[in-house]
């Protein structure tokens, strides 16, 4: 059903702007709305090998496709988006529907959001895997913000399903507005998921903006996950009706003429899938992406820590340095290495490298 419903959004939007002009010529006329619909979507290709020990690894990679579906309604906007990518691993690539919501737009101050979409959590969910010009999202974001959660929800890029409001307030003297305000509700089980214990997740987030391309702001999500599966010590499993999720994020970023700088903090109360791990986890990550030559060439550097017990025992620590080279807008390939200290592992130390080339349409 999933292959079929990506199939046909393909079509639709390969399709109709040639039948659009078709009928045109004929004199017929096509309501704005349909004219409105935008096709577009982008793939990423990538190379990736490490040497951690009992654990070599040197392979080429689909790493995801998404075709999207954009359009104007009157006053709302709506989305449809599809995503392939091998997320159980190779030879195991999943179809999935990601994004389908609409959203009422009339007023700056207040907007209006429903169906399946980025939960209001973090500066970094949000952000599109090629802009964000990482091999991945950083550990923190993918265990805390409901990537590959440390509750074991299957992977939902940061989405869940549900209705949320949101607004910028303030304009000053420039027409640049100050505040920004967003508070979510969702089922709280991630994508293409009703909720499974009638409990609801709350997710709010605020920052200021008081200098041009400078955010500042505070997150905070509590709710629960349906029916999770949880490992005990001894190598069992129980089924938790309703495992809890208390969460905050700190953040700061600096974004303007190609310059990026980004810090976050995030904080989690309340069990994973693995008794092994504890009630606690945290983590952050700073970053920084500068023009070496103005629209072609990035260099970049990021330092990140994850704790899946908020204890220096298990702390997975990343160093990485590499280069973003765009041959136009719409194509680039970015390179990285790694040095890892995982001290869950018996050698904590090893490398990796990364290599993507990444294309819009």
């Amino acid at each position: 059903m999933k292959k079929i419903m990506t199939l046909a959004l393909i079509i639709t939007g390969l399709v109709l702007p040639v039948n659009a002009q078709e009928k045109e010529k004929k004199g017929f006329e096509f309501p704005q709305w349909v004219k409105n619909i935008k096709f577009s979507g982008y793939g990423m290709l990538q190379y990736q090998g490490q040497d951690s020990e009992g654990n070599h690894t040197n392979s080429f990679n689909l790493r995801l496709a998404r075709f999207i579906l954009d359009g104007k309604i009157g006053n709302f906007d709506w989305r449809a988006q599809i995503q392939g990518t091998n997320v159980k691993g190779p030879g195991e690539p999943t179809v999935q529907l990601v994004d389908l919501y609409a959203e009422w737009r009339k007023f700056p101050e207040f907007k209006i959001k429903a169906g399946q979409f980025k939960r209001a959590f973090t500066f970094e969910n949000p952000t599109n895997p090629i802009t964000q010009g990482w091999y991945s999202y950083a550990l923190a974001i993918n265990n805390l913000s409901g990537f590959g959660d440390r509750t074991g929800e299957k992977s939902s890029g940061g989405r869940d399903i549900g209705i949320q409001i949101q607004g910028d307030l303030f304009p000053n003297a420039e027409g640049r507005r100050l505040l920004h305000y967003q508070l979510g509700v969702y089922n709280g089980e991630g994508i293409n998921q009703k909720d499974k214990d009638n409990k609801k997740d709350i997710i709010g987030g605020l920052w200021v903006m008081p200098a041009k391309g400078v955010r500042i702001g505070a997150f905070g999500w509590t709710g629960t996950r349906g029916e999770m599966e949880m490992t005990m010590l001894d190598g069992s499993t129980k089924t938790i009706k309703s495992a809890r999720k208390n969460r905050y994020a700190l953040s700061a970023e600096y974004d303007l003429n190609e310059y990026t700088f980004r810090a976050e903090y995030i904080h989690n109360q309340g069990w994973g899938s693995k008794e092994l791990f504890g009630d606690k986890a945290d983590g952050w990550y700073v970053f920084g992406i500068v023009p070496v030559i103005k629209s072609k060439l990035h260099a970049k550097a990021r330092y990140q820590t994850y704790r899946d017990n908020k204890e220096w025992n298990r702390a997975k620590t990343m160093y990485e340095v590499g280069l973003n080279y765009y041959f136009t807008k719409n194509l680039q390939i970015n390179a990285e290495y790694a040095r890892v200290n995982d001290r869950s592992l018996a050698k904590h130390n090893y490398n990796l490298v990364d290599v993507e080339l990444d294309f819009r349409f």
